[in-house]
Formats: C-alpha cells, sequence, structure tokens
C-alpha cells in the first residue's frame, strides 16, 4: 500500500469517530437528563402535630412496697388452753371483736380468792379505825388512853389500809388476767391465717403469734426518689397535699390514687436516695401488704404551657430545634427552647406558638425550605394544618401517663441525634 493510501484511510477513521462522538453528545438520550435537572425537587411525606397550650402535669416516679397501715401480730397474754376460735381466716374484722377465748376459769378463781381476802382486810381496817377513835376520846376526855397506845392504834390503821390497798391492786389484776382470756381485735383489718388451733396450750412467752391482723384501708406505699429531689418536695408540700398514683409492676395499669403523708428524716447514703411515705384508701382491694408497685408522684402542674410531642425535638449544634411546617408546605427550621420534657411530651419556653404545625417523623430527610406532605399524627387536632390527613382526630393529652407514651419515645429515640442543625444542607436529601 502506498504512503497516500495510508493517509487516505486514516483520514476516513478520524472522521468517523469524530462523527460518533457529535451524535452522542447532541442526540436525544441528552434530553431526559436535562429534564430530571432543571424539574422540582420531590415532595417529601411526613408524620406532623401541632403545638398546643394546655395544663401539663409534673411527675416524680419512684419504685415502691406496699405495707399495711398498722400490722397486729396477737398473742397471747396469760397462760392457757384455748377452748374457742371466733374469727374464720382471712375475714375483716372490726375492732373490738372478739376473736379467741383462752379457759378463763382458773382467773376467775384467782379473782374470787383476791375478791376474799380484801373483803377480810377491809373488815379488820374498819375495826382498828373504831379502836383508834376509841382511844383518842379517852386520851382526851379522861386520860385512860396513854398517848402510846393511841400513836400505836394509829399505826396499825395505817398498817390495815396498806393490806387494803394491796389488796385491791391483786383485784384488779386478777380482773386484768380475766379479761385477756377474752382477745379481742385492737384495729379493724383483715385477719390472715390461723396459726394456732382450739384445744392447744398457750403461753404469754410464746415467740408465735396466734394470728396476725392488717389494716388494708387505709393501706401504705413506701417508695424512694434521689436525694436532689426531695428539696422541691418538701417545699411542694407545705403548699398542698401531693397527689400520688400507683401503677403495677409494668407500669401499665393503675392501681390506686392517694396522698403523700410523709418523708423519711434521713437519706441512704449508700443509694442517695430518700424514702416517703403514701396513703391510699384502697377501697377496692387491689393493694396488698408487700406487693411491688411503681409510684407517680404529682409534683404540679404548669398552666396553659405550650406542648409539642418530644419526638419533634431535635438537637444539633446550634441546639434545639423544629421543623415548622408554612402554608405552602414548605418546612423550616425553628430554634426552640426546652423547659420540661415529661413523658412523650415537651414544654416549649420559645421558639413555637399555640397551633404551629410541626414535623414530628420524617425530620432526617428535611433540610430548610423542603416540599413535605404532610399527614397527622394520630390522636392530634387538625386545626387548619396544611396537607392533614386527619381533619377528626382528637387532641393529643400532654399529661397522659409515661405509661401511655413510652413505646412511642423509643421508636425515636435515635433520631434526635441524626437531623441536620438549622439551615444546614442534609447529606442525605437527593438534589434531583
Amino acid at each position: 500500500m502506498t504512503r497516500q493510501s495510508s493517509r487516505f484511510w486514516i483520514s476516513i477513521t478520524f472522521g468517523l469517530l469524530l462523527l460518533a462522538g457529535l451524535t452522542a453528545c447532541n442526540g436525544p438520550s441528552s434530553t431526559p437528563s436535562r429534564a430530571r435537572a432543571s424539574g422540582p425537587p420531590p415532595s417529601v411525606p411526613v408524620t406532623v402535630a401541632q403545638a398546643t397550650k394546655e395544663d401539663l402535669p409534673v411527675y416524680l416516679s419512684g419504685l415502691g412496697s406496699v405495707q399495711a397501715y398498722y400490722t397486729v401480730s396477737l398473742k397471747s397474754r396469760v397462760d392457757g388452753q384455748l377452748t374457742d376460735v371466733k374469727f374464720r381466716e382471712g375475714e375483716h374484722v372490726n375492732k373490738g371483736d372478739l376473736l379467741a377465748v383462752i379457759d378463763p376459769r382458773p382467773y376467775q378463781v384467782q379473782l374470787e380468792q383476791a375478791q376474799a381476802t380484801l373483803f377480810k382486810d377491809q373488815a379488820s381496817l374498819r375495826d382498828a379505825q373504831l379502836n383508834y377513835q376509841r382511844y383518842k376520846d379517852l386520851l382526851q376526855s379522861s386520860g385512860a388512853m396513854s398517848q402510846q397506845q393511841v400513836d400505836t392504834q394509829k399505826a396499825t390503821v395505817d398498817q390495815l389500809q396498806g393490806a387494803v390497798q394491796n389488796d385491791q391492786a391483786i383485784v384488779d389484776n386478777a380482773k386484768l388476767n380475766l379479761s385477756y382470756c377474752h382477745i379481742t381485735a385492737p384495729v379493724s383489718g383483715r385477719i390472715g391465717l390461723r396459726l394456732v388451733d382450739p384445744g392447744n396450750m398457750v403461753h404469754a412467752t410464746d415467740a408465735s403469734p396466734m394470728l396476725v391482723i392488717t389494716q388494708l384501708q387505709p393501706i401504705t406505699a413506701i417508695f424512694t426518689l434521689p436525694e436532689d429531689q426531695l428539696p422541691i418536695v418538701a417545699q411542694q408540700m407545705r403548699r398542698h397535699p401531693l397527689e400520688v398514683d400507683a401503677y403495677s409492676r409494668d407500669n401499665s395499669t393503675k392501681l390506686a390514687s392517694g396522698k403523700l403523708l410523709t418523708i423519711d428524716n434521713q437519706i441512704d447514703q449508700t443509694t442517695g436516695t430518700g424514702k416517703l411515705k403514701a396513703v391510699f384508701s384502697n377501697e377496692d382491694s387491689v393493694l396488698w401488704p408487700n406487693q411491688f408497685v411503681n409510684v407517680r408522684l404529682l409534683l404540679e402542674t404548669r398552666k396553659n404551657a405550650i406542648v409539642v410531642p418530644a419526638a419533634a425535638v431535635q438537637r444539633g449544634p446550634q441546639g434545639d430545634f423544629v421543623y415548622v411546617v408554612k402554608s405552602d408546605k414548605t418546612v423550616e427550621p425553628r430554634n426552640v427552647t426546652v423547659a420540661l420534657t415529661e413523658g412523650l411530651v415537651s414544654q416549649i419556653a420559645s421558639g413555637v406558638s399555640p397551633d404551629d404545625t410541626i414535623v414530628t417523623d420524617g425530620q432526617d430527610k428535611l433540610q430548610n425550605g423542603s416540599h413535605v406532605v404532610p399527614s397527622m399524627r394520630p390522636g392530634t387536632q387538625n386545626a387548619g394544618s396544611p396537607g392533614a390527613t386527619n381533619p377528626t382526630a382528637a387532641p393529643e393529652n400532654a399529661g397522659a401517663t409515661t405509661g401511655t407514651r413510652h413505646s412511642e419515645a423509643a421508636n425515636r429515640g435515635q433520631r434526635n441525634r441524626q437531623s441536620p442543625a438549622p439551615g444546614t444542607q442534609n447529606a442525605g436529601t437527593s438534589s434531583e
């Protein structure tokens, strides 16, 4: 092949390659890419709720144990045979009810003997008093009696008076022992299992009781709080009585409501906690001694607080913030000051107004100005929020107990550390 032929084919090949490159750059396949780059960003589906103004209760929680208001272990105060039992196991008795009888006959005999001795000494005392009066009259009238005889008779009267007083004490003691043979209920309450059967001998020195009575109405609960919380509790107690609620061990069922009775006078150094005692009427007998309960102490109620779901509050380098949905269905981050978080709600001191629509779920896909498709959070009120899908839902009660809200907080607890700060670009948001 000649040199001119080679140059000709090289020129042809170069021209074809150039034509193919121009076709690839200007062909119809480049049109969709330009369309995608210039089109509006897609809207982000989010869940929203409204900031509300309502009364927010503030609770302190502690683990407690139920104790009987009174616990009485009944023992015999005299020795004898248990002849009769007047109660049934597990029944409720009132103060003063007869519970058991110990054979009273030996103590009845002792009483009669003491009364006989008292009667004899009283007769001797009356005779000595009469003689003493005669001796004094003879001494004063005729001097037939000496002063020594009068003084001796006076001493005899005093001795007999002492004997009569001693006899009276023996009679009273015998009556007391006789009354101890009839065992009555010292308090109203519920009787436990019978520990001694009729026919057995009981003694005042027995270590084991005959029965145990526990007063269940009212009933108390002992619970603990950190020592740092005790001063504010004591301060609130001086203002008004504090309400206390008892919940089941799984913190899902409210068992009873009562009042805070007192605070212990010392702090446990090993745990850094103080003991508190609450009292409950327990009219339906749902609380039992030694039962474990979760106790929630209502410390105060903040009136007209601005409340938002706690899941709406995000943490960023500049502090706490929330995403607020505007009327054009775009969002803006807004710095807020959180005054208190109680359960699944947070009180906002500044940064949010009542009826503002707040994003509660989906914040990790948002940035300033993002378009959203809001759907109302279940259980919240619409009140004209843009794009809300549940206009008839009732407003959420920010004062509900933590036991009804903890599951949702657990699902969203990690999202707060992943959301962007106000005004920053979210690296995970698509620009297409």
